[in-house]
């Protein structure tokens, strides 16, 4: 018996030896294995996404702006309208997905993505694209936005391995945010304008470039009426009643690529100039590819706030 108890105990030990070389004896040891994959709450429910996928596809600028942060390789992106600041993401081996509004469902099944990023402007094609992978909506919800992009980074440090990078950069953002929240507090009055084909839309809070009043603390004007992401249609005459101490400008016609006057050009005449925020040079032209297009992004998000700041704070 003495003979069979030891070829026992022996085979269990070349079988323990076995398990060890090839990586299996992390439980073994009292480490638990690490997950292959974690779960993410969206804006359309909850999917498992495997860990630090190896093909990835976005629809959603700012989070290639933020994978892009991260140093994370996305494989396929919409083509045609990617700004300057993605521009690295255009032609090459980046698989083309289709538009901003419409994605190429044919490419995207062909090329078998393991993980697929999208947000509003494809929000509807959700279903379709959970089926043929691993799917999640990363729309940042305007009514508190700097919340949700707060989760939807974490939950892309989580899939990436990145959580103690995407903390410190989020810390960062956050005394960056205070600090324009103070300056602005004793900057005056603030009116969001976009200008496209020569029509002027202006923005308030709640709105999708509300930012700069709800997070950034920069005092509306007016009260603007914003339904989803269109604002308020207004006239040259309106921006003159309202008076703003500050005009912050989003040239749509020039994020998109479409011919048109210039926001500079559309905003040049005597009743805006007239305005207190003319007069005293405080028209700010924001970056229009980096508000229209990216939005929340780790970068963009940083750069966004940073112009504000540099606007109040003069």
């Amino acid at each position: 018996m003495a003979h069979v108890r030891l070829a026992v105990l022996s085979a269990a030990a070349a079988a323990t030896l076995a398990l060890t070389a090839c990586g299996g004896s992390s439980e073994a040891a009292g480490e638990p294995a690490a997950a292959s994959t974690v779960s993410v709450e969206h804006a359309q429910g909850t999917t498992e996404v495997p860990v630090d996928p190896e093909t990835v596809f976005t629809f959603d600028l700012g989070a290639l702006d933020t994978l892009d942060a991260l140093g994370v390789d996305v494989a396929g992106v919409p083509q045609g309208t990617l700004p300057a600041q993605l521009s690295a993401y255009e032609g090459g081996d980046t698989t083309n997905i289709g538009s901003m509004k419409e994605p190429d469902f044919e490419a995207i099944a062909a090329a078998a993505p393991d993980l697929i990023i999208i947000s509003g402007r494809v929000a509807d094609s959700y279903d379709e694209l959970a089926e043929i992978a691993p799917t999640i909506d990363l729309s940042v919800d305007a009514a508190d936005p700097i919340a949700s992009f707060t989760e939807h980074t974490e939950s892309l440090g989580r899939i990436f391995g990145a959580e103690d990078e995407v903390a410190e950069r989020l810390a960062a953002l956050d005394a960056r945010i205070s600090e324009t929240r103070d300056a602005a507090a004793s900057a005056g009055t603030g009116l969001v304008l976009m200008t496209s084909a020569g029509e002027v839309t202006a923005y308030g809070a709640g709105s999708r470039f509300g930012l700069i009043h709800d997070v950034l603390g920069v005092k509306p004007a007016a009260e603007v009426k914003s339904e989803g992401t269109h604002g308020e249609a207004v006239s040259f005459e309106y921006i003159a009643e309202i008076d703003p101490a500050h005009l912050f400008v989003i040239d749509r016609d020039a994020a998109v690529g479409e011919a048109g006057a210039a926001g500079s050009a559309v905003l040049d005449n005597e009743l805006v100039n007239g305005t207190e925020a003319a007069r005293n040079d405080d028209v700010t032209y924001l970056d229009s590819a980096s508000w229209y297009l990216i939005g929340y992004g780790l970068n963009n998000l940083d750069a966004m706030v940073s112009a504000v700041n540099e606007a109040v704070a003069a």
